[in-house]
């Protein structure tokens, strides 16, 4: 008599390879896609000087951006389609803000032009370091961590301040926005300096070691 398991005898499930999660159903990605599909109801509202609705829409997705990477950590569901649609998700929302706020002529032309030149700049360099070198880290620095910080706020700031006419509000929309200028400036020199160091890294074959421990961006 044989000794061997009975295959009908066993869990079909256990001998199932398991499926692997849709990254599209996580948490965090859910709460990034709805950052995502707020930004165009957003700049509507802005556009039409709804500037209560757009407030009120800007805290929300603001709220996303928070809870996003706060339930990505508890959760342990950090895909790396978030890792990509979370910045995505970022710029398209800030972008489009300074883009329409600039053209109403709420905001001046050079601070979307500093933020505008920093963001492409940055893209095109990532761009050429992807596909000309092996280099896959891209992550911010504290430095960029600190100059989104203080986009989401001055935007939050600015669009208060077309709501309440206090000198108070007046008062942080003017810092901030200078907060901004120096921390776009400062976060694209500091840019620029890490891709040179990277770069000159490739590029020594003596040195190629380094590049498993590579610094942020």
């Amino acid at each position: 008599m044989s000794t061997s398991p009975d295959i009908t005898g066993l869990n079909i499930h256990a001998v199932a390879s398991p499926r692997r999660a849709n990254p599209l159903r996580s948490a965090p990605n859910v709460l990034t896609l709805l950052r995502i599909c707020l930004a165009p109801f957003l700049v509507f509202s802005v556009v039409d000087r709804r500037f209560a609705v757009a407030f009120v829409l800007f805290l929300i997705a603001a709220l996303t951006d928070a809870m996003d990477g706060l339930l990505a950590r508890w959760l342990r569901q950090r895909t790396q389609l978030g890792q990509y649609l979370d910045p995505v998700a970022d710029k398209l929302l800030l972008s489009s803000l300074f883009l329409v706020l600039t053209q109403m002529g709420i905001l001046e032309p050079r601070i979307a032009v500093l933020v505008f030149g920093r963001d492409i700049g940055m893209l095109l360099t990532a761009l050429i370091l992807y596909t000309t070198t092996n280099l896959r880290d891209f992550r911010p620095s504290l430095l960029g961590k600190a100059n989104s910080f203080s986009q989401v706020v001055t935007i939050g700031v600015v669009l208060l301040n077309l709501i309440y006419q206090e000198p108070w509000v007046a008062e942080a929309r003017t810092a901030m926005l200078d907060a901004t200028i120096f921390l776009t400036v400062a976060s694209g020199f500091h840019y620029a300096w890490v891709a040179s160091q990277r770069i000159g890294l490739v590029t020594d074959p003596g040195e190629t070691a380094s590049l498993r421990n590579p610094r942020k961006w």
